[in-house]
């Protein structure tokens, strides 16, 4: 199993950058791909999931209305696209397989994820202010 992301840089806030998570070495219709960060210091969370056969999609606060996530099962690969970046938004990002994903909390809305597998090592992504 091989998870390679690619398309980080640096840009400018306010700006767009769209990664990519390459897959390999399993069946990629069967499971949930998930894009994750983590900022110098910081703990790594979660930013968004798709499921398997990108059926659902799901976003963290932060990045709801900014990010998307998307997938092309035919090239085995999965998509973060980003925009109106911002200096918070500056980390490591890593897509992984996640068994869970889905909303969850009393209002429904919370990102929830769980059972991470198969880590990428990870593309930087810089935005200045």
């Amino acid at each position: 199993v091989q998870l390679v992301e690619s398309g980080g840089g640096t840009v400018q806030a306010g700006g767009s950058l769209k990664l990519s998570c390459a897959a390999s070495g399993f069946t990629f219709d069967d499971y949930n791909i998930g894009w994750f960060r983590q900022a110098p210091g910081k703990d790594r969370e979660g930013v968004s999931c798709i499921s398997s056969r990108a059926t659902n999609t799901y976003y963290a606060d932060a990045v709801k209305g900014r990010f998307t996530i998307s997938s092309d099962n035919a090239k085995n690969t999965a998509y973060l696209q980003m925009h109106n970046l911002k200096p918070e938004d500056s980390a490591v990002y890593y897509c992984a397989v996640v068994i869970v994903c889905s909303y969850s909390g009393s209002s429904g809305d919370e990102f929830y994820y769980s059972g991470m597998d198969y880590w990428g090592k990870g593309t930087l992504v810089t935005v200045s202010s």
